[in-house]
């Protein structure tokens, strides 16, 4: 079915709390490619509580139980290759004082998360699905490739990543190519499991969450950092002028563009009533609680890695040359072997890093390609075309750089400004939509959460900003590049300035309107 523009003033005139299950009807009736099938969903109610429409059942523990799971899959981008790369630097260059920035970056990062899950369960929709509806063609087309770039660039991170455990694993034996395939291989082994059940699936990254728990707590209890140096870092905000380009990465990974639009899209696997206040209401309670207890988790196993990194290399020469690619020998030659040599243990969580982020990019990238386009594809289809779309030039990379260790740190440093530049063009479009009525109903976001959101979205956007400039100042030479570089830079902001206008004029548009109604 071809999709419409969506015109503002009859949804307007149409909304009110007792339109409101008619108006989900048809939002349901419109889209013909769902995140998930009724019978792939979850069931929630479980309860014998009688509720009305507009009544939030109680509290219940079993309930969360049910709830659980797609917190921690959208928790993953918080561990992958890339940000665990960006914790043995910040530590190993910094030392413990930017665990204070790791806490409250963290914390910016669930008020996002927690904005894509509100999106998901009031509209029954994910955010690629309401891009589809709510912006011009060309600027869809424009969103959905820029959201491919970003799954692409973090893609490539994740699986050289678990590449890199496999050939730590495996002594070498296994060169940084051959990983790759391996590691392509074992995505569509895991994804697999999602015919079994959603369910099956979330219990397989609960293992591999714990796998990196242990293994980056084993490391920790060996090398023993410093408890009062890390409360000091947690609790005292300071940054050293020698550690700005690392604090500008740690706020930078958090918000990663594919994980909001992937967690918009995982909470639609529980049946949750739409049409009913209270219903959403509650699932907006279960979801906010397990989300926050993932992050939780996820912050952590990321303090136990900075700290670790801190304990042995901070103040050394090694710290400026430490990377992903390295960082296992420099550890297996700081802290020795024993019964357990610290450079497995690290391989090992650094694999179940990998592999975890590898999955649940996959898992992105079909929503985002089925949400965009509106494809009615099978899902291994899908999973083979979004797989492709990052193996291909993964392995191109493996067969350049398996023997550079400074030519993949290089890469990562790209990969990362590739990444930075993609996050107005998930996040923009994600608090414009969560503060329309006509698309939220009674649940969109109140004016104080409002102004939170966009000055976290400016914040990150602008700390990006520093990073792209630094990064291009220092990387490119040259009049042409230079110019090249400026076109793209002019186009760029162009593009950003209008989303950040049209999301400002469609929600005073709607403010009118709903004003005259009233």
């Amino acid at each position: 079915m071809e999709s419409k523009d969506l015109d503002v003033t009859p949804l307007l005139q149409e909304e009110s709390q007792d339109s409101r299950e008619a108006r989900l009807r048809r939002f349901d009736s419109e889209f013909e490619e769902r995140a998930y099938e009724s019978s792939e969903k979850v069931a929630v109610n479980v309860e014998d509580v009688v509720c009305d429409e507009n009544c939030t059942p109680p509290f219940s523990w079993k309930k969360l139980w049910l709830f659980t799971g797609p917190g921690f899959l959208m928790s993953i981008a918080f561990l992958d290759p890339g940000n665990l790369e960006g914790d043995l630097q910040a530590g190993a260059v910094a030392g413990y004082s930017l665990l204070w920035l790791l806490m409250w970056a963290t914390l910016m990062g669930l008020i996002i998360q927690l904005l894509a899950a509100r999106l998901g369960v009031a509209t029954g929709c994910h955010l690629a699905e309401l891009c589809r509806e709510e912006y011009p063609l060309w600027a869809r087309l424009v969103l959905w490739l820029m959201a491919e770039v970003a799954l692409i660039g973090a893609d490539i991170q994740e699986v050289i990543g678990s590449a890199i455990a496999i050939k730590i694993l495996s002594n070498g034996y296994v060169p940084l190519w051959a990983g790759v395939l391996i590691t392509a291989l074992d995505s569509f082994i895991f994804l697999f499991l999602e015919n079994y059940g959603v369910r099956k699936l979330e219990a397989l990254f609960a293992v591999l969450i714990g796998t990196m728990g242990l293994s980056f707590a084993w490391m920790f209890g060996k090398t023993d950092p410093s408890g009062t140096e890390l409360l000091k870092g947690l609790l005292i905000p300071r940054i050293n002028s020698n550690a700005v380009q690392q604090a500008v990465g740690i706020v930078g990974c958090i918000i990663m563009p594919h994980n909001i639009f992937l967690h918009s899209a995982l909470v639609q696997s529980r049946t949750v009533d739409t049409t009913k206040k209270g219903r959403v209401q509650e699932a907006l309670n279960y979801y906010s609680i397990e989300s926050s207890a993932a992050l939780f988790v996820s912050f952590i196993i990321n303090v136990c890695v900075t700290t670790v990194f801190a304990k042995g290399f901070y103040g050394t020469e090694a710290s400026e040359n430490i990377g992903l690619v390295n960082a296992g020998t420099y550890l297996q030659e700081r802290f020795g072997g024993g019964l357990f040599p610290i450079l497995y243990i690290w391989g090992i969580g650094l694999l179940a890093a990998g592999q975890s982020s590898t999955v649940t990019g996959t898992y992105a990238g079909q929503f985002i390609m089925a949400g965009f386009l509106n494809l009615r594809l099978k899902k291994w289809l899908r999973a083979l075309i979004t797989r492709s779309f990052a193996i291909v030039p993964t392995v191109i990379v493996a067969l350049m750089f398996d023997t550079s260790e400074g030519k993949l740190d290089a890469l990562n440093e790209w990969l990362n400004v590739l990444q930075s530049m993609q996050i107005p063009f998930a996040l923009i479009p994600l608090l414009c939509l969560v503060s329309k009525e006509h698309v939220m109903g009674t649940f969109k976001i109140g004016r104080i959460l409002k102004v939170v959101a966009w000055i976290i979205a400016f914040v990150v956007m602008i700390i990006n900003g520093y990073l792209l400039v630094d990064f291009f100042l220092n990387e490119l030479v040259g009049m042409w590049l230079a110019a090249v570089l400026i076109t793209a830079t002019v186009v760029y902001i162009s593009f950003v300035i209008y989303l950040v206008v049209r999301a400002i004029w469609s929600d005073q548009r709607c403010t009118t309107f709903a004003k005259l109604l009233h």
